[in-house]
């Protein structure tokens, strides 16, 4: 009996339109589930929206609507558009269900009774004029570390710091803008300390990449925090057992629940596919595979709070988490400025969902490195491998079969023997590629025997050869609808609608797998008429995405004034060490340098923060080193300062460098083994 394998990403909030970033991920778990329903293997995709906390409080409020009413809503909406870009879950559920309830109580219960939850009276701001606590996205003031007006109280969306309410400088309501007050407000904290050698032992034994699970164990050693799944009311979501009404779950206790509640229902609906025990309450060793597709930003979550509440309450662990990095526009965070910050709707008013599934895939691979949707790429990317290659193989062919020789497949001529057997072999490879998140290894192989059989029928020119030897003709161009067959079933997991196409075209008794796709087509099949694979993509479509989003988010914000790169004040002569608090430094990884063309003293450098995500900086380091020098570096950068427009591009950060003027500068290093993101202290 096969495992059982359960695979879910991670849970789009409802509180606003899904964007493609969103899609990214949810295109890569759709594929990976996909390709391996493919191979043979029993998998389900079990999924839903996340529905509770304070933004969604928030924004029902602003409407004027109950929050149930806003989520149900989103809900609907969020489920239209990932159907529309066809992705298929088995289940796509919501976190305000009675089953997620359910076992959110059953965690929090054991956990209580095995004595891993304590209470602790906490300092909470409280607004006297709304008479209630605030919590985090219930107050706004200036962020602790870089500055910044106007921010949340959980983190900075300039410099991405996290800390607690309390730290704002200046704080207010959120609803009414009153100055808070400091009040004592009892809370139930999660030790995870106690949870420390099971971490231990599942994150060496769990599938991670090697990156984060040296990220995360650098947490661990540290010391596990303990961690408040509490809040106050008002707070949209469920009520923690003996706190009816006045407490609730924070919502990163029970959102990853929703996992388990969408598995849940869909075995209730389905008891003849499978119970829900022989997921989670399994023996994993031998029967099941949970395989959870996340970004980076809640890699903290994932590995740590939610293995622990599973293995409290006696649930199946992760078997493996696949992490992802974030998606850049034209190499730059998406800006509703700039247009970048297209919502998946825009997209699909304008493209097929097809082209971006490809796009994606063909970029994505198995580490978390950021995916940057360059647009000039993506058109050349389409139009090069799928209208020029991939379709470019089936169009000849059918359409000449069809047009002149009745339809008629013939037999394999030898001569094309040895580009098969390549194609077998290439195909042999794709299941364990996907399987591995690999798809852009995968993609590349289908493209491969595109290139292949397209230069064999360019050389061999049935339109020529069919005048005096039109069998010749014939097994030609059956040997490039066989190729086109075994392409077909390589896209299939990202491409569904081109395989069904396929399929139909070619009256295949079966659907398309891994397996199948190698077997002969017969000989004297009449196949039907053409119909068109792929399309090339037109700039002036790209261009109306662009301009379309700007319009969606309001418009271009003004340009910002050349400034220097950074501006720092000098200290006092004599300073505590609270000064230097704000800094925030960190670790990074330089990917790439290049000279700036009109500065001689600038570098434009590429630099990787791990969960802060990459950067561009520009550092004033050309005269003492060359581009090729720093590439690979680990480095010291000053993470939180303000972006500043200069006259080259928008520098995000500062490397620290020392250096008398006139002398050669000599940037700090830092041990090549050191994680980028990493907090320096």
């Amino acid at each position: 009996m096969p495992r059982r394998v359960l695979v879910t990403a991670a849970l789009p909030y409802a509180n606003g339109s899904p964007h493609l970033g969103h899609l990214l991920e949810y295109i890569q778990t759709d594929v990976h589930v996909r390709a391996r329903r493919l191979a043979g293997e029993d998998v389900i995709f079990m999924w839903a929206v996340d529905t509770h906390g304070t933004p969604i409080e928030l924004r029902a409020r602003r409407e004027g609507i109950d929050p149930a009413e806003l989520v149900t809503r989103m809900h609907a909406e969020h489920e239209q558009v990932y159907r529309d870009f066809g992705i298929e879950p088995d289940i796509f559920y919501t976190t305000h269900s009675d089953e997620t309830r359910k076992h959110a109580e059953f965690i929090y219960e054991k956990m209580q009774a095995a004595g891993q939850i304590e209470k602790r009276s906490t300092r909470q701001l409280y607004c006297p004029k709304d008479q209630m606590f605030l919590p985090d996205r219930f107050v706004k003031g200036t962020c602790p570390y870089c500055s910044s007006a106007d921010q949340y109280g959980d983190v900075c969306e300039k410099c991405g710091h996290t800390y607690n309410p309390t730290e704002l400088k200046e704080p207010h309501c959120a609803i009414c803008g009153t100055t808070p007050e400091l009040r004592d407000s009892e809370h139930l904290f999660v030790s995870l300390g106690r949870f420390e050698g099971f971490l231990r032992e599942w994150l060496n034994a769990t599938k991670l990449q090697p990156a984060v699970r040296n990220y995360v164990m650098r947490w661990v050693d540290d010391g596990l925090r303990d961690w408040d799944i509490s809040r106050d009311a008002p707070y949209f979501g469920f009520s923690i057992p003996g706190y009816e009404g006045k407490k609730f779950f924070y919502v990163w206790f029970d959102a990853p629940v929703g996992y388990i509640g969408a598995t849940q229902k869909w075995c209730d609906e389905h008891p003849e596919r499978a119970a829900f025990a022989s997921y989670w309450h399994a023996d994993q060793s031998q029967d099941t595979e949970i395989v959870h597709v996340i970004g980076k930003d809640i890699v903290y979550f994932h590995t740590l709070f939610w293995p622990a509440m599973l293995h409290a309450a006696g649930y199946t662990t992760p078997t493996r988490i696949n992490v992802h990095g974030w998606l850049t526009v034209n190499g730059e965070k998406m800006s509703k400025a700039r247009g970048t910050f297209i919502l998946a709707r825009t997209y699909l008013d304008h493209l097929p969902a097809d082209y971006l599934r490809y796009y994606f895939a063909a970029k994505l691979g198995p580490e978390q490195d950021d995916i940057n949707l360059d647009m000039a790429d993506f058109r050349a990317r389409v139009n090069a491998d799928l209208v020029d290659k991939a379709a470019n193989v089936a169009s000849r062919c059918h359409k000449f079969i069809v047009g002149r020789l009745e339809g008629k497949l013939g037999p394999i001529p030898d001569d094309a023997l040895p580009l098969i057997e390549r194609a077998r072999e290439r195909l042999a490879q794709v299941p364990g590629l996907f399987a591995e998140f690999e798809s852009a290894k995968a993609l590349r192989l289908a493209i491969e025997i595109a290139e292949e059989f397209n230069g064999y029928i360019t050389v061999q020119e049935p339109w020529k050869v069919i005048a005096k030897d039109p069998e010749r003709a014939r097994a030609v161009c059956t040997a490039g609808m066989w190729a086109s067959k075994v392409i077909a079933a390589i896209l299939k997991p990202v491409l569904p609608k081109w395989a069904a196409v396929m399929e139909e075209g070619l009256q295949l008794p079966a659907p398309l797998d891994f397996v199948n796709a190698i077997e002969p087509l017969p000989e004297g099949l009449v196949m039907g008429a053409y119909v068109t694979l792929a399309e090339r993509i037109d700039p002036k479509t790209l261009e109306a995405i662009i301009e379309a989003s700007k319009e969606t988010m309001g418009g271009a914000a003004p340009a910002a004034p050349e400034t220097p790169a950074y501006t720092v004040e000098p200290l006092a002569a004599e300073s505590s060490i609270e000064a230097f608090s704000p800094v925030d430094l960190r670790v990074g990884k330089v990917l790439a340098a290049a000279r700036v063309k009109g500065s001689d003293k600038l570098l434009q450098l590429t630099i990787d923060l791990g969960p802060l995500g990459q950067r561009n900086i520009f550092s004033g380091i050309a005269p003492s080193y060359a581009p090729e020098q720093m590439v690979g570096k680990h480095v010291v950068v000053f993470a939180n300062l303000k972006p500043r427009k200069m006259r080259f591009g928008v520098s995000e950060g500062m490397v620290l460098a020392s250096g008398a003027k006139d002398d050669a500068i000599t940037v700090l290093e830092l041990d090549p083994r050191s994680l980028p993101g990493e907090k320096i202290s």
